[in-house]
């Protein structure tokens, strides 16, 4: 929830949002994705904050070729203005094997930062993409997407002299 709230009220932010399969957080809307992907499986309606959310999931059979579910999350503060139906966030859940480390590191480069929630491995890329490895630490089994992270100051270089 407070992730969903950090997102759902930034301001500012650049364009440049890690994407995937044409969905860009903070740039696609609502028409963008149903043209790729058709209608989702199942879709709610919530108040975030005072404002109005919506949320699609795509299910297996309906989820794009090697996901088990795409959840995209709608609703999002542009130029402090409200658009709802721009994507906030979406997740893609893989199957076994879909997204593995190597896959990712080639895809979208080294993370910015890596950790771990409990035993779980975690790469961040403050372009805007979280991913939770299983727990052989090769298969994603869940890769968030949101707009891009602010930027931990100490990762920002000191100006040259």
């Amino acid at each position: 929830a407070a992730l969903v709230a950090v997102v759902l009220l930034a301001g500012a932010f650049p364009a440049t949002a890690a994407e995937w399969g044409s969905i860009r957080p903070g740039i696609s809307n609502t028409t963008n994705v149903r043209e790729v992907y058709g209608a989702p499986t199942k879709t709610s309606k919530e108040k975030v904050e005072n404002f109005d959310t919506e949320t699609w999931i795509y299910d297996e059979p309906k989820a794009p070729a090697g996901l088990k579910r795409l959840t995209v999350e709608y609703g999002l503060m542009i130029s402090e203005k409200y658009q709802a139906n721009v994507v906030r966030a979406f997740r893609v859940e893989p199957q076994p094997g879909g997204f593995t480390r190597r896959i990712i590191i080639l895809g979208w480069g080294p993370p910015d930062r890596t950790g771990r929630d409990g035993d779980t491995d975690v790469f961040v890329y403050y372009e805007g993409m979280i991913v939770y490895f299983d727990d052989t630490g090769q298969d994603a089994k869940l890769v968030l997407f949101t707009v891009p992270q602010p930027r931990d100051p100490a990762d920002v270089p000191a100006p040259r002299r």
